[in-house]
C-alpha cells in the first residue's frame, strides 16, 4: 500500500505527539528535533499506551511502568520496573516517515 497521510505539519505547532489509527494499528507519531517519527503505539513490555506517557528529549516513557524507548527508532532505553523487580525489554516497531509539502506520511508495511 506504500505511504499514507496521516497528519500534517500545522498540528505540530502545538503538540510534540499524536495517536494515529491506520489500518488495524495504533501508531505513535513525534516531533523530535524538527523532524517526524513514528513507532508502535503499543509498549512491547505491558500493552500501554505510549501516546499516554511522556516524551521528553527524544524518549517516550510507558505510563504503565516507566519502560523507555526512543522515540525515533523504538528501541528500549529503560527497563520497565514495578517497586524493585525489573523486567525483560523488548524494541518497539518502527515505520517510515515521509514529508510531503506539508503533508505527513507513514508507510505501515515496510518491513
Amino acid at each position: 500500500m506504500g505511504f499514507q497521510r496521516v497528519a500534517e505539519i500545522q498540528e505540530f505547532e502545538k503538540i510534540d505527539k499524536k495517536l494515529i489509527e491506520l489500518d488495524d494499528k495504533k501508531i505513535l507519531l513525534t516531533k523530535v528535533e524538527g523532524n517526524y517519527y513514528a513507532i508502535s503505539n503499543k509498549c512491547p513490555h505491558m500493552g500501554g499506551s505510549l501516546y499516554e506517557g511522556s516524551l521528553q528529549d527524544g524518549v517516550i516513557t510507558c505510563p504503565r511502568h516507566g519502560a523507555k524507548y526512543d522515540a525515533k527508532t523504538g528501541k528500549g532505553l529503560g527497563k520497565p520496573k514495578i517497586l524493585f523487580l525489573e523486567f525483560k525489554m523488548h524494541d518497539d516497531r518502527s515505520y517510515p516517515v515521509m514529508v510531503e509539502g506539508s503533508d505527513i506520511l507513514i508507510d505501515i508495511n515496510a518491513e
